[in-house]
C-alpha cells in the first residue's frame, strides 16, 4: 500500500498549528487548495473522533470521511468511508511535534490502495505522485494559513 508524507515547520505554537489545521468554512477556504467544500455529517459542528466530514475536491470528487483519532493538539487520524471508486482504501494522519515554544513541525501521512485490483500496480505509482503534489500543495497552503492574519484570529482564544 502507498504511502505519501510531507511535512514542515511553521512559526506557531503547537496548539495554534493543531487549530489552524481543524479549521472549517471560510476559513479553511483561505488556506486549503484542497478542497472546494468541507462540512460535518448529521448536525456536528467541531471536530473529534467519530465525526464524519463530507470533503469535496476541487475537481468535484466527493468522498465522506470519519476521524478515527483526534488528540488536540498532537494528531488527527481519518480514514475514508466513501469516494472514488479507484480508492479502495484512503486513509491519513496529521502529526504535530512542538519544535520550540513559538513553532511546530508539522508531519502529514497518506496511505491508499487503488482499485481495481488487476490494475493497482500501476494505478498506485501514478496515484502517488498525483496524492504526493496535492498534499506538498496543501501543506503549503497551511503554512501560509498559520500566517495569514485573519486565519490566525479564528483560532486564537
Amino acid at each position: 500500500m502507498p504511502v505519501v508524507e510531507s511535512s514542515l515547520v511553521v512559526p506557531v505554537p503547537v496548539e495554534i498549528a493543531f487549530d489552524v489545521s481543524q479549521t472549517t468554512g471560510a476559513i479553511r477556504l483561505r488556506w486549503d487548495p484542497f478542497i472546494r467544500k468541507q462540512w460535518f455529517e448529521g448536525g456536528v459542528t467541531k471536530p473529534g473522533k467519530g465525526v464524519r466530514t463530507v470533503t469535496v475536491h476541487r475537481s468535484g470528487l466527493r468522498m465522506v470521511t470519519e476521524y478515527v483519532s483526534y488528540h488536540r493538539p498532537t494528531n488527527v487520524g481519518m480514514t475514508m468511508i466513501t469516494g472514488s471508486w479507484f480508492f479502495e482504501r484512503l486513509a491519513g494522519g496529521w502529526h504535530f511535534d512542538a519544535v520550540t515554544p513559538d513553532s511546530t513541525r508539522a508531519v502529514w501521512k497518506y496511505n491508499f490502495a487503488c482499485r481495481p485490483r488487476w490494475l493497482a500496480p500501476i494505478a498506485e505509482r501514478i496515484g502517488a505522485v498525483i496524492l504526493q503534489r496535492d498534499i506538498d500543495r496543501r501543506i503549503a497552503g497551511f503554512a501560509r494559513g498559520c500566517a495569514d492574519p485573519e486565519v490566525l484570529a479564528a483560532v486564537r482564544p
